[in-house]
């Protein structure tokens, strides 16, 4: 039998009015494997919490034995040292995975592995549960907390030393969990407004295959609400978009008819017909500036620029009597390991910080610039829609590019395995131009599909498009050098 898509969290149909419903829409049948699937992860529901507790522990023994033991010898491999395979296990094989996830899962791991989201929300439970104040409210807190975080660990060194990587992870445990004990009430606040990691994969979820679809859904579109049983507040009867939905299941009740239910989708649907599922202006401009910042993170271990410009500024510096920037910072905030032979002064803390937000300025104004031509184009095709709309809807189209050039350039680890292997350092590299030309198609495929939903007849897609073709290009310039394996 079809179902009546309208939505009142788990009331049934007949107890609203007609006025307050949308019209009528039948969602199409599934198949008997979805609804087994569905069935699965209801009835588990409750044991969530001993897979949440276990990948506590994975998560201490992944980030806590590192300092317990020696440094790794040279020439040694991630199959010969313990501390390198737990290395690999955090930044080669969890940080790439977890992104490529979305693709397939949505954001599963926030709902039912994260130990971060899962401790946020037992502080909570006993916590003070105030008001939730205006400044984590805010829009645009994710993407500060994203880009404040990653500059962080870009000057301590995350990925080189385990204690970076412990007190960043640890410190951010433990502010998820402050978090959660201040503020909310039966909810993840967190998880909703705060986690750097959340808000990104939320963004990308927008390309994945999973959604939950409300049975019945009243009119308005996705909005916040601080009521019902969504741990990430949202308005379970406008449910539209899939950015903070966390998969928890617990709005999913197979019997009842206004429940909400698990379906599947063509991955990139969302974005396809991003104008039916509130695109946002604020997520956006974060699309833009974390591919941008992270970009930067990449750039300056890499580039020959970025050591030419550090010697420049110290010569300036020195010349200037600026005597603060030979001297060496505190540990909790840049890289202080000699026996590793890397301490850092605040002429690095200064250039790393500068050079990365003057990258992510860039690409920021880069793809501004040129999905600003798109939406111009569009509008003089014929498109539906104000100038503001058009651009907030083209800008998702880079989706694609950014997530598969983030983890070809952070997530590299993930391949270099191959390298030991038949496939060698050219196959790998294959592969990663693969996944390249893959993220290029894609992205390329949803401008058209988004000037489609624009109305923009087909015979005149060609130009707006131009604009979103060379913006990937762009970003794929930016991360050629991990591309090509430098």
């Amino acid at each position: 039998m079809t179902e009546v898509y309208r939505h009142r969290d788990f009331a049934p149909a007949a107890t609203f009015a007609p006025s307050l419903l949308v019209e009528a829409e039948e969602l199409p049948e599934r198949p008997n494997w979805l609804i087994a699937l569905e069935a699965f992860f209801v009835r588990t529901r409750p044991y969530y919490w001993i897979i949440q507790g276990i990948m506590f522990l994975v998560f201490l023994l992944v980030l806590g034995l590192p300092l317990l033991l020696p440094d790794p010898p040279p020439e040694t491999t991630p199959l010969s040292n313990g501390t390198l395979a737990l290395q690999y296990l955090l930044w080669g094989i969890w940080f790439p995975l977890v992104f490529l996830s979305v693709i397939v899962f949505g954001r599963i791991w926030c709902g039912l592995l994260c130990p971060m989201g899962a401790a946020s929300e037992l502080a909570n439970r006993y916590g003070l549960q105030r008001r939730i104040p205006a400044w984590i409210r805010w829009e645009g807190t994710p993407a500060l907390s994203f880009i404040v975080m990653t500059l962080y660990g870009q000057t301590i060194g995350v990925r080189d030393h385990p204690e970076a990587a412990a007190g960043l992870f640890g410190g951010t445990m433990l502010l998820a969990i402050a978090i959660g004990g201040l503020y909310g009430r039966k909810k993840r606040v967190w998880c909703r407004h705060l986690c750097p990691i959340g808000r990104v994969l939320g963004l990308y979820s927008r390309l994945g295959a999973v959604q939950f679809t409300p049975k019945i859904r009243l009119p308005g579109g996705d909005a916040y609400s601080q009521k019902g049983a969504c741990p990430t507040m949202i308005d379970l009867p406008r449910k539209s978009e899939s950015r903070h939905c966390i998969e928890c299941f617990r709005c999913v009740h197979p019997h009842a008819a206004g429940s909400i239910r698990l379906d599947i989708r063509r991955p990139g649907r969302e974005i396809e017909d991003i104008r039916d599922h509130r695109a946002n202006k604020a997520e956006a401009w974060f699309l833009f500036l974390d591919t941008g910042v992270a970009l930067g993170g990449f750039l300056w271990l890499v580039l020959p620029q970025y050591q030419q410009w550090r010697q420049a500024f110290g010569v300036f510096a020195i010349q200037h009597h600026w005597n603060w920037v030979t001297t060496v910072g505190p540990s909790w905030l840049m890289s202080i390991h000699p026996a590793r032979a890397e301490v850092f002064r605040w002429l690095d803390f200064v250039m790393i910080v500068f050079f990365m937000l003057a990258v992510m300025a860039a690409l920021t104004a880069v793809l501004a610039l040129l999905t600003a031509a798109s939406a111009f184009l569009a509008k003089r095709a014929g498109a539906d829609g104000g100038f503001g709309q058009l651009f907030t809807e083209l800008g998702y189209q880079y989706a694609p590019i950014a997530l598969i050039s983030l983890i070809i350039g952070l997530g590299a680890e993930l391949l270099e395995p191959l390298r030991y292997t038949a496939f060698g350092a050219s196959g790998a590299g294959a592969i990663r131009g693969g996944l390249f030309l893959m993220g290029l198609l894609w992205s390329v495929w949803l401008g058209i599909k988004i000037l489609e939903r624009q109305q923009v007849a087909p015979i005149r897609r060609f130009l707006p498009l131009l604009p979103g073709i060379a913006g990937s290009l762009f970003v794929g310039l930016g991360w050629w050098p991990a591309i090509i394996g430098l």
